[in-house]
């Protein structure tokens, strides 16, 4: 059982949190407002950090008092990433990495969405992803848009097959997709390239 389910369980319990269950790293929690990207000229300009946390506690404090991706507008995107890492292609810690992305129709129930953004959130800083794979994960993305919405898991190294491998049936394990379902990797560098309409690196 991990620190997460730890600190739920005594949660349903009722029990005092008078003590912190501290989380393997700190996570910065941002948020890009559509009406502010349109009157940017440069990309992620509009994108703010929100809160950064280093436990479970402050977790739920942030997650119970935010809206949920089902309630965004279309053209949003929240994304919780290691501190000191922003979502960018840019970043240093992400410009040799790329992207395990999970499609969503917009036909998907709107509870539906938001289990999926929070299985994959308890996943990413409960530590599910272990070893090789733990250390490669730099966050993840929920991008919000008209014809389907997206979810995404960042890593650090696109070259390292194993890790990603690992990390893409770990990911396909926490959303509980099943043997249909189907998740693509994808390198920002082939998706700079190619217009992002590259195709998949890997799949699971």
């Amino acid at each position: 059982m991990t620190e997460v389910d730890v600190a739920a369980a005594q949660a349903a319990d009722g029990l005092d949190f008078t003590q912190k269950h501290y989380l393997e790293n700190n996570w910065t929690m941002w948020f890009d407002n559509p009406s502010g990207r349109q009157k940017q000229s440069t990309w992620g300009a509009s994108m703010r950090a929100v809160y950064t946390f280093n436990t479970v506690e402050d977790f739920w404090c942030l997650y119970n008092n935010i809206v949920t991706p089902a309630r965004l507008v279309s053209g949003s995107d929240f994304s919780l990433f290691k501190a000191g890492i922003e979502p960018k292609w840019e970043d240093a810690a992400n410009q040799y990495g790329g992207k395990w992305t999970f499609l969503l129709p917009k036909g998907t129930l709107k509870n539906q969405l938001d289990q999926y953004w929070l299985n994959l959130l308890l996943a990413v800083i409960g530590e599910q992803f272990d070893g090789d794979a733990s250390n490669e994960i730099c966050g993840v993305v929920i991008n919000i848009r008209n014809k389907q919405d997206r979810l995404s898991i960042w890593t650090k190294t696109a070259s390292n097959e194993s890790a990603q491998i690992r990390i893409g049936k770990i990911m396909k394990e926490a959303l509980e997709l099943g043997e249909n379902g189907r998740l693509g990797y994808t390198s920002h560098d082939d998706a700079a390239k190619q217009d992002k309409k590259a195709k998949d690196r890997y799949t699971v």
